[in-house]
């Protein structure tokens, strides 16, 4: 089969498009005939090994899985022993850690689920990892109910734009803050306010604020939120060097803070699991949600689109297609 793979850490150039041999699916896993798969920060993180201590799961000197992405969406192909939930056919979506940048991937059943059947493969891969992640900030974390008040700050990317639709599905007035290049994404997918950063500063008397994007520090965040508000950090502003870099400096401080005052300051650290995914069916299904898929690349083009994620110049989602 085609894969993107790499023998090494490194930039995209390390990437490679080879002929290497097909997963066999194994107790509990399923074989997936890929279709399309998500690009999210996770994919540099594997890519580059950094920050190091990812390298203690992903392996110390090189990576011990050669084919690179995680969010997979397909057709069954194949299942091994013992499970009994999927059949060949199947229409799926899920996560992979053996890599989703290929003709075929190996899934664990516990991460897989019926696809939407309202969406493209296409817009069914952009949401297996950016919106489990949204889901369990906005419900596991923030606590969102209906009628509160809430803020996505970066709300233009892969995870706030999904934060922004979950939101308004579970009730909430939602504020997301963007770049002037996201500001019409941001609307179109049903925000109530929008919230240039490079013209206006946030303020307000939030319920609950995701902070995604990660560039202000506690105390501004803090004015902006209720005496008994939440605040989620579920990205930042990254340590630039050391063993702790790619890593944010909210996430460390933030745990710490909560424990001397009225407001919560929670970290997300997000799981993958089948009963997510099908509550984001749910959601799709319904049209509450819809995946923003922004810009589609050809298997041989996964670098490009690592690059483009990297840069922040796109909003929404970005897939590679197989």
């Amino acid at each position: 089969m085609k894969a993107i793979t790499r023998d090494r850490y490194g930039s995209a150039e390390t990437l490679e498009l080879r002929d290497t041999e097909p997963p066999v699916p194994g107790t509990a896993e399923v074989l997936v005939d890929v279709r399309a798969a998500g690009v999210d920060p996770g994919v540099w993180i594997f890519m580059t090994g950094s920050p190091y201590l990812v390298r203690l799961g992903t392996g110390l000197r090189r990576p011990r899985v050669r084919v690179l992405g995680r969010a997979v969406a397909g057709v069954v192909a194949a299942v091994g022993p013992g499970v009994t939930g999927f059949r060949p056919g199947d229409e799926v979506y899920g996560t992979t850690g053996t890599g989703s940048y290929a003709e075929y991937a190996a899934v664990p059943a516990a991460r897989l689920a019926r696809k939407p059947a309202n969406v493209s493969f296409e817009q069914a891969a952009a949401v297996p990892v950016s919106a489990q992640t949204a889901l369990q900030a906005v419900r596991d974390r923030g606590g969102v109910r209906a009628g509160q008040r809430v803020l996505v700050i970066g709300a233009g990317g892969g995870v706030g734009s999904f934060a922004v639709q979950i939101a308004k599905a579970y009730g909430a007035t939602v504020t997301g803050v963007c770049g002037p290049t996201k500001v019409d994404l941001v609307r179109s997918l049903g925000a109530d306010e929008v919230i240039d950063y490079t013209n206006t500063e946030i303020d307000g008397d939030y319920d609950v604020i995701l902070d995604i994007a990660g560039e202000r520090p506690l105390g501004r965040l803090r004015r902006a939120l209720r005496p008994q508000g939440t605040l989620v950090l579920v990205g930042g502003t990254y340590h630039k060097g050391g063993p702790l870099a790619g890593f944010a400096r909210q996430m460390f401080r933030g745990p710490l803070l909560s424990l001397f005052v009225r407001q919560r300051i929670r970290n997300l650290t997000a799981g993958e699991r089948a009963a997510d995914l099908d509550e984001l069916r749910e959601l799709i299904e319904a049209g509450s949600v819809t995946p923003a898929v922004t810009r589609t690349y050809p298997l041989a083009g996964a670098a490009d689109a690592i690059r483009d994620l990297r840069s922040g110049r796109l909003g929404g989602k970005l897939v590679v297609t197989v």
